[in-house]
């Protein structure tokens, strides 16, 4: 918990610092209260005094209740905006270390885990920040200033008031100590249930279409039931605290009253028995003082654990180190465009014993169409996906432009290319915010790059049949789109950024064959500077490509056109001959 309050701006520092002044000045000016309260008592035991002084004490009383107050409500605002601040402050930390993530700490961490931790995982650090500044900080001092002003008044008493603190140390710490490991086992339920619903939703359609109603709500109930269970048993052992410390609390007032009577019993003199009542009534509320203080502690153990399990589970993900880190070139060697090399390269997974990629070595030249063909699993994606320095290489080198890929800035090197995954990604927003994305948004006259990319893409015919064309609402996901449509916009996006590299990742196979063939053609005409990496699953979509690299089981069986593959690979055939007759081949 401590770690993350470095997180916190010097403004915020400063506010504490405001809001500790306060806090000690409402501390003082409580445990000031009953010196006016004993001032009383002895006023109205002498004969001597006026009512005028009992009402200037009493009135004095009043006057430091307030003050009170306005300290409280300072520290209060104080505390909020510090937790406020420092939850803004991590949310925001939290996403551009998730945006910095490669797949190999995404794998690390899973989504539902991510969400959860920047989610409640903050709402319980911000609940505790809150908390802790008013009450944490708070009660020590009471606690530690209470025992000042009454450690001398009568040791019987003060035996009796620290024997009480010890039994509610004992019993808090051992309630907290019982709950901290139910606390971690809380969160890691919380992301489980993340998951199951997440699943659920995203996979609705499934669900229904195989009756597996029962089936979800079985799966959902099992983690459900865990994280009721688990917090009933956190909240039924907390709930032993406050009554504990308010048996205490009672048992202390009651022994300090019983020996002050014991006390003013076995005193003869009327004066000394006026000066101990007016002992036992000051010592009882500072004795409650420090018991109120830990009560005030107890508040925030009941949080201080869970908020201690999620601001370590914060930590975590912002003290990853990434696995793959920022070089320093921001360009390629010179008279080298959009050339991109493997050489011998090979790849495996973290923690994996084989390798998935061996020995892939191939060149593609500007303007080059490259296309990679091969059973499902075969390892085509992780080749590509390579490029973007999605993944590294384990053994070899990629390079682009001639510039090794690792020694490229990321940003630097993403500029260079466009990537179109296989499975569509539309965001929320229009159409023309999903093409011109990111960077692309910058260019000047926009509206003619995205004219010719939704063009090139064919996509125009469906958009302009909109009512608001390029500004048509896309829900979240693109859900108000067909997989051919969501599929054409992601390549009209890939297109408008006009980049060195164009990397298709079975982009083509949601569109029908003749939306394919003109769409590869317009590539031909409107992108042919660009060199194209292509991975498909159909014969039609890269026949014609300049190289054609055929994969099977992680490494390279052929390499060629499509004429010279039919001759001399035989795994190509056997894809080619499953596809197409022999009549449509030749």
């Amino acid at each position: 918990m401590i770690k993350i309050m470095k997180y916190l701006s010097k403004k915020e520092w400063a506010l504490m610092l405001v809001s500790l002044v306060f806090l000690i000045a409402q501390v003082g000016l409580d445990l000031t209260i009953p010196d006016y309260m004993s001032k009383i008592t002895m006023a109205l035991q002498s004969a001597d005094s006026a009512m005028g002084d009992i009402y200037q004490y009493g009135g004095m009383m009043i006057l430091l209740a307030f003050l009170s107050l306005f300290a409280s409500i300072i520290t209060a605002l104080c505390a909020t905006r510090i937790a406020t601040g420092l939850a803004a402050e991590l949310r925001e930390l939290l996403f551009k270390k998730v945006q910095s993530f490669s797949m190999v700490e995404l794998g690390q961490f899973s989504i539902p885990s991510l969400i959860t931790r920047s989610t409640n995982d903050i709402t319980q650090v911000q609940k505790v920040i809150v908390l802790g500044l008013q009450l944490m900080v708070k009660a020590p001092i009471m606690a530690t200033w209470a025992i000042l002003k009454i450690y001398d008044k009568n040791f019987d008493w003060t035996l009796s008031t620290g024997i009480a603190v010890v039994v509610l140390l004992v019993v808090v710490f051992g309630l907290v100590l019982a709950c901290m490991p139910k606390f971690k086992k809380i969160q890691r339920l919380t992301d489980d249930l993340n998951r199951v619903t997440m699943e659920n939703l995203s996979g609705l359609h499934v669900v229904r279409a195989y009756n597996a109603e029962n089936y979800q709500e079985s799966k959902f109930e099992q983690t459900n039931e865990a994280v009721t269970q688990t917090n009933l048993f956190t909240t039924r052992t907390m709930s032993f605290m406050m009554p504990t410390i308010q048996f205490v609390m009672n048992t202390l007032v009651l022994s300090i009253y019983w020996l002050g009577a014991t006390l003013i019993n076995n005193t003869s003199n009327l004066q000394g028995k006026a000066g101990l009542f007016s002992d036992m009534l000051v010592f009882s509320q500072y004795a409650i003082q420090v018991v109120m203080a830990f009560m005030l502690l107890v508040m925030i153990f009941v949080v201080l654990p869970r908020a201690s399990v999620a601001a370590g589970r914060i930590n975590e993900v912002l003290e990853t180190e990434l696995s793959i880190k920022d070089g320093e070139a921001t360009e390629g060697l010179p008279d080298v465009y959009g050339e991109v090399e493997f050489r011998n390269v090979s790849f495996k997974y973290p923690d994996a014993e084989e390798c998935v990629l061996r020995n892939i070595s191939f060149t593609a030249h500007k303007g080059e169409t490259v296309a990679f063909i091969g059973s499902t699993g075969s390892g085509k994606s992780t080749i590509i996906n390579m490029i973007p320095r999605f993944y590294e290489a384990t053994v070899g080198e990629v390079l682009v432009d001639g510039v090794n890929v690792k020694d490229y800035k990321q940003k630097a090197l993403r500029n260079k290319m466009s990537y179109i995954s296989q499975k569509s990604v539309l965001f929320s927003g229009d159409i023309q915010s999903n093409i011109l994305y990111g960077e692309t948004s910058k260019v000047p006259n926009f509206e003619n790059l995205l004219a010719s990319a939704i063009e090139t893409a064919q996509a125009s015919d469906f958009i302009n049949s909109m009512e608001e064309g390029y500004h048509s609402e896309v829900a979240q996901g693109g859900e108000n789109f067909s997989g051919g449509q969501k599929q054409r916009i992601s390549i009209a996006r890939g297109i408008a950024k006009n980049p060195e590299i164009l990397i298709f990742d079975d982009s083509f196979s949601a569109l029908d064959y003749r939306t394919d063939r003109e769409l590869r053609k317009a590539l031909d005409e409107n992108c042919k500077d660009a060199t194209r990496l292509v991975v498909a699953q159909r014969i039609g979509t890269i026949r014609d490509a300049d190289k054609i690299i055929v994969v099977k089981d992680g490494e390279m069986v052929g390499m060629g056109k499509h004429h010279e593959l039919m001759e001399n690979c035989e795994e190509y055939q056997q894809i080619a001959l499953s596809q197409l007759s022999k009549e449509e081949l030749a």
